[in-house]
C-alpha cells in the first residue's frame, strides 16, 4: 500500500514541475521582433545596411 502511495507522489510531482516548466505546454517561445530579425540576418536574407537599420527602427 505504501508503495503505490509513494509512486502515485512521485507522479504528481513529477507532473507539477513538467507543467511549470517552460515550453513544456507545447507552446514555443514567441520570438521578439529582434530575434526574427536577427534569424533574418542569419540566413542572409538582409544584408548588415539593413539588419543595422531595422534593430534602430525597433528600439
Amino acid at each position: 500500500m505504501w508503495l503505490m502511495f509513494l509512486i502515485l507522489v512521485g507522479v504528481v510531482i513529477y507532473l507539477l514541475l513538467r507543467r511549470g516548466a517552460p515550453g513544456a505546454s507545447g507552446e514555443a517561445r514567441k520570438e521578439t521582433p529582434l530575434d526574427i530579425l536577427r534569424r533574418r540576418y542569419a540566413k542572409g536574407e538582409i544584408s548588415k545596411e539593413e539588419f543595422q537599420r531595422m534593430r534602430e527602427d525597433l528600439s
